[in-house]
């Protein structure tokens, strides 16, 4: 009885990448979505928080500050790139304490102002 139920155990367990890769991808280029309802959680938020100065990339225009929690965007505390203007950036150093306002559109976080602590 012991092996029965190993191996319909096994069975189990082993069996259900095999059901997983037969099922065919769902085209999704071809559904009506302009009437389904969707959350728009990609909305855009406007915020304002204070950090550190932990990079600066001119080249790529974005500088990382790590930031206490912003309430506004349900964010916790964390270290992140926000895209910036070259104005922007001229006015910060690494290392210095910033306060700041931005714009958040669901992945991408740009500033809107930026500048030193005193």
């Amino acid at each position: 009885m012991k092996n029965y139920t190993l191996l319909g155990a096994l069975t189990l367990v082993l069996g259900q990448p095999v059901f997983a890769t037969e099922m065919p991808a769902m085209p999704m280029d071809k559904m009506p979505m302009k009437e389904m309802q969707m959350e728009q959680s990609g909305a855009m938020a406007t915020a304002q928080a204070s950090g550190t100065v932990k990079a600066i990339d001119s080249q790529k225009g974005s500088v990382t500050i790590a930031h206490g929690p912003v309430p506004a965007v349900k964010w916790p505390a964390m270290t992140m790139g926000f895209k910036a203007t070259p104005e922007q950036l001229a006015q910060v150093q690494v290392g210095q304490q910033v306060m700041f306002e931005f714009k958040s559109e669901g992945m991408t976080a740009t500033l809107l102002s930026i500048k030193p602590m005193q």
